[in-house]
């Protein structure tokens, strides 16, 4: 690209993409920072978590210099392909960190706590405790609209992806995800004030 006297900043994407698979150092610096706010900005929505996109942002560069002799501007142009590999690692990442492993001693108090049916707690303040806790959680979902709280309990307690969700309730894949985010902003929110009261 500087041998044609184009500067880098100024290379159509495409080259910039192909010029990855050389090693040039500037040539990545340049691809790096034409699409770095729009990889980041892709995780850090499906993912929620700044550190996290930023791990996404990083493995997505590096997935699409390994990868760079398979693109095809035919299918879409660079910046959807990028932005596509930034979705699917947020998605999977996701995924991962809902998969975490419970162990088995804190499984039956968590599920005591979504269920609101803990088993008898030993002293009388645990025993308050886990009833303001349940009662606490029931009332922050039962006070949400209706589809949000159907939404949140499919994806959160079923474990469903918006997709499926989305398929289930008969709406955009878009407004499946719009209504579990909001449910679970407003349940943060709520659930957050009533600590802060305690």
């Amino acid at each position: 690209m500087r041998r044609m006297g184009l500067p880098l900043g100024n290379a159509p994407d495409e080259a910039l993409l192909s010029g990855l698979t050389t090693g040039d150092p500037d040539i990545a610096v340049a691809f790096v920072r034409r699409f770095q706010r729009t990889v980041y900005g892709v995780a850090l929505a499906v993912a929620g978590d700044p550190q996290l996109a930023e791990d996404i942002a990083q493995e997505t560069f590096e997935r699409a210099w390994r990868h760079a002799q398979v693109y095809d501007p035919r299918r879409g142009s660079v910046k959807t392909w990028l932005t596509t590999i930034a979705h699917n690692l947020a998605i999977d990442a996701v995924r991962a960190r809902r998969a975490r492993p419970v162990a088995p001693e804190d499984l039956d108090a968590l599920l005591d706590v979504v269920t609101g049916t803990p088993e008898s707690p030993d002293t009388p303040e645990q025993r308050a405790l886990a009833d303001e806790t349940s009662a606490g959680i029931r009332a922050a979902v039962a006070a949400l609209p209706r589809e949000q709280a159907r939404a949140l309990v499919m994806a959160g307690i079923y474990g469903m992806p918006a997709q499926q969700i989305a398929e289930l309730e008969r709406i955009p894949l878009g407004t499946a995800k719009t209504r579990i985010r909001t449910a679970m902003g407003k349940l943060r929110t709520s659930l957050g004030s009533e600590e802060r009261r305690r």
